[in-house]
């Protein structure tokens, strides 16, 4: 159970699955090839919505997309589009579940070239993560010059919902970028081990 009165970023709230994805997932350098496609789609799942409603959904699109293995969202058809629109675990979004499908088949293609979305991501950093000292959340930005490349590199290799602030995200999520705020317990925790 997450301890109630440590200090944490201001947008963690009350909700206890919010607390338990901040204080244990949010920020922490990532380097599964699965989850980091997992986070990349639900991501874009998120665009013009809360986080929240998207960790609520979430085991609902790991049964969903197949635990979110790309071979097999590569190979979806209209029929398994049909069934994910009619699923309401997940956000019934048309363009939303095509750029899933469409992302699957373009991660294929990157693997192939890049050896892995891990390598190809973690590049960027020079594989480790950027640590900000943001004092509060306004000081947070919604994108950075880094977060541009990375998106636009993205889109240029066919990938769709991956605009620079969702790649922003992705990025904080997946701990590329050490967004707590400085006076969060998780900062010093995350900061101090850089080396993986």
């Amino acid at each position: 159970m997450a301890k109630a009165h440590r200090p944490r970023c201001g947008w963690a709230g009350s909700d206890p699955l919010y607390i338990a994805y901040h204080d244990q997932e949010w920020g922490v350098p990532l380097h599964d090839e699965r989850r980091l496609f997992e986070m990349l789609i639900l991501e874009g799942a998120q665009a013009g919505l809360s986080w929240i409603t998207i960790l609520r959904k979430r085991d609902n699109y790991r049964a969903a997309f197949d635990g979110f293995d790309p071979h097999k969202m590569a190979r979806y058809g209209e029929r398994k589009v049909q069934t994910l629109l009619n699923n309401p675990g997940i956000v019934r979004n048309r363009l939303k579940v095509a750029a899933a499908i469409n992302n699957a088949k373009m991660l294929l293609a990157l693997q192939e070239q890049e050896g892995s979305l891990d390598e190809y991501l973690w590049r960027y950093v020079d594989g480790e993560p950027i640590v900000n000292t943001w004092r509060g959340l306004k000081e947070v930005p919604p994108r950075t010059p880094l977060s541009d490349a990375v998106s636009k590199d993205l889109a240029r290799r066919g990938f769709k919902f991956v605009g620079s602030t969702i790649c922003y995200a992705f990025m904080q999520a997946v701990g590329m970028v050490n967004d707590h705020t400085t006076d969060c317990f998780r900062h010093r925790e995350l900061a101090s081990k850089r080396r993986r």
